[in-house]
């Protein structure tokens, strides 16, 4: 998988720019990737429970921190 998609999502969520996310998840070829951002953006932007949306966010950053830790393996053994 790319690992800038991975670097991408993070930087996005972490400076809070939600149109650059929401391109990202049409973009990416990361259909599990997607499918987390797709999870947090709709909460953070309907949900009044604020539970859910820290529950989607820290869904979406586990997700990344699994998906870019395996890229990175998968690299090495490349190497």
């Amino acid at each position: 998988m790319n690992t800038v998609d991975y670097d991408k999502a993070l930087y996005y969520t972490h400076r809070s720019q939600w149109d650059n996310l929401l391109i990202l998840m049409v973009r990416t070829k990361d259909d599990f990737l997607s499918k987390k951002i797709e999870h947090f953006l709709h909460a953070y932007n309907f949900e009044k429970d604020y539970s859910i949306i820290e529950r989607q966010l820290y869904s979406l950053l586990r997700y990344i921190d699994h998906a870019s830790s395996e890229s990175m393996e998968e690299l090495a053994a490349h190497m």
